[in-house]
């Protein structure tokens, strides 16, 4: 099943407010229009240093920029929801505080 962002927005405002992450973030996103998932696995196929979180949150954790950037983001397969974008130290923090599972700021 092709792939459908759906706050595409989210990611270029991220990209707008911190202008190093460009190259990586217009990689990730080339590679996930042509993308077709169906299961899981198959986003761990597309990104393999992508982790699936549990707890039947439906989320998974991108590592993007040679892992300087973190995105989660739910899938519904068709359909990916951006949860939340920073930095791989942002991202610590709030593994840290257990908010990894709960986010929602986009």
């Amino acid at each position: 099943m092709k792939v459908h962002l759906i706050k595409r927005q989210s990611v270029e405002r991220f990209v707008a407010e911190n202008a190093r992450s460009r190259v990586a973030f217009q990689s990730w996103l080339s590679i996930v229009r042509y993308a077709e998932w169906d299961i899981p696995g198959d986003i761990i196929s597309t990104f393999n240093s992508a982790d699936l979180l549990g707890n039947g949150s439906d989320r998974v954790v991108f590592n993007i920029g040679g892992n300087n950037y973190r995105m989660i983001c739910k899938y519904f397969f068709g359909d990916a929801k951006i949860k939340w974008i920073g930095s791989h130290a942002e991202y610590t923090k709030l593994c840290k505080e257990g908010k990894q599972y709960i986010v929602n700021e986009f």
